[in-house]
Order: structure tokens, then C-alpha cells, then sequence
């Protein structure tokens, strides 16, 4: 049996990502600057354009803008699943993801930013379902999604054996797809989601205290849709 295979991709940059600011409302028109732009172009050839059976986006502009782009046809238009969206990041909605960071620093992972729907680990997790929902289309398939989710799933890939979920990933890159084959990535998918279902929530995280697995948090707060920090360009 030949496998088949989810080639998952973070959108390209946008002028929210060059200002350090966080999107988490999917009716802000938020679109690729230049320079995302360029970037989806320059990624073409790493993707398999012609072979891809089915091009998936949240409903993000910024997501279904990078899908367009690289699919370069307007009558293959992206399927749209919700689930893959960005965090809702209520108060912080526009604002920078420093801000952000260090409330979620000090409140932890499960508890919903003033005004937002959700925390960071149901977040996490309705993302996770989003995934599975993408097995179900017709593959090999290209899914562009957002940061959070390409980091968790690149940190899970490479964790060490019994290493607890940290509250701060390392960055994943723009444009830059993880080819998963559906077999891997429903296992992998469905062993996230019982570890968050399976986290208690109400105790480990006293405010001001972040369990980071040996991990300065300093050097890892660039999640979600944080572009590099100057310190690593």
C-alpha cells in the first residue's frame, strides 16, 4: 500500500508578524506583505503542486492568501477547516506577543486570556481535532495552518521520552512544510490530544511559575504567530 502523505505548512509573513503583534480574530483582513508574498513563491517547488489531491486552510486571510498562492489556479480554491484556526486571544487581540507571553506566563496554559474563548491548551487541542478532520480529505494534501500548531507538533517529534508539554515552543518557520504520512500523524495526533486530555489542570502552574522542562523560557516564547526574535536572525 503506497502511503499517503500531509505535507503541514505555516502561512507566510505578515505586517502583523513583522511588528511582533498577535491575530487571533480570523474577521481581521490580515494579508501576506511583500515579503510573504515573494516567500510563497520561492516555496513552490519544495511542495507537491501537481500531485497534492486536496489544499487545506483555516479561515484565516492570511492562510487561504498563502494556499492561493501556491496553488497558483484560481478554480482550486483551499477546503476550509475552522478547527486549524489561530488562538483566540480576547484582550490581547492586536496586541504584542511579549504582552501576551507574559500574561500566559504568570496565569498558565488553562485559562482563557480576558475575553477569549479559549485557553492555550484547548487551543492546542481543538487544532489537534483539526488535523484529524484534514485525514478524512482525499490525499496527499497541503495544509496551511498557523505557527502553534506546526511547533507542538515538531517539539513532539523530537521530545524526549517522558518530557512534559512545555508553555512555550520553539518557533516553526514560514513556508517551511512537515510531511507526515497519515498513519504516523493520526497516532501522533490522537497521543497529544489524551495528554491534554489527561493534564490536570488545577494544579502545576502557581502564578509566576512555569514548568519548562530545563528549558529557558526566554529563548522560547516565539509560539503561535511571533516572527523571529532579532536575537535569532
Amino acid at each position: 500500500m503506497i502511503a499517503v502523505t500531509t505535507h503541514l505548512l505555516r502561512h507566510g509573513r505578515t505586517e502583523y508578524s513583522a511588528r511582533y503583534l498577535v491575530n487571533g480574530d480570523p474577521a481581521v483582513q490580515l494579508q501576506l506583505d511583500e515579503e510573504g508574498v515573494r516567500a510563497c513563491h520561492t516555496a513552490r517547488p519544495t511542495l507537491p503542486i501537481e500531485s497534492a489531491r486536496t489544499w487545506i486552510a483555516s479561515a484565516f486571510p492570511r492562510a487561504q492568501q498563502t494556499a492561493a498562492l501556491l496553488i497558483g489556479e484560481e478554480a482550486r480554491l483551499p477546503v476550509v477547516i475552522p478547527l486549524l484556526n489561530e488562538l483566540d486571544y480576547g484582550y490581547f487581540e492586536g496586541a504584542p506577543f511579549l504582552e501576551y507571553a507574559a500574561w500566559l506566563r504568570h496565569h498558565g496554559p488553562w485559562v482563557k486570556p480576558p475575553g477569549a474563548g479559549e485557553s492555550q491548551r484547548e487551543g492546542i487541542h481543538r487544532m489537534l481535532l483539526g488535523l484529524m478532520a484534514t485525514l478524512e480529505k482525499p490525499g496527499p494534501r497541503v495544509v496551511v495552518a498557523h505557527g502553534l500548531l506546526l511547533s507542538v507538533l515538531d517539539w513532539h517529534l523530537s521530545r524526549t521520552p517522558g518530557s512534559a508539554m512545555p508553555l512555550f515552543f520553539p518557533e516553526a518557520p514560514y513556508l517551511v512544510p512537515l510531511a507526515i504520512d497519515d498513519g504516523p500523524m493520526a497516532k501522533h495526533a490522537a497521543a497529544l490530544l489524551e495528554e491534554l486530555d489527561n493534564q490536570d489542570r488545577r494544579h502545576g502552574w502557581a502564578p509566576g511559575h512555569v514548568p519548562i522542562s530545563g528549558t529557558d523560557a526566554a529563548s522560547t516564547l516565539a509560539n503561535v504567530d511571533s516572527p523571529q526574535k532579532p536575537l535569532e536572525e
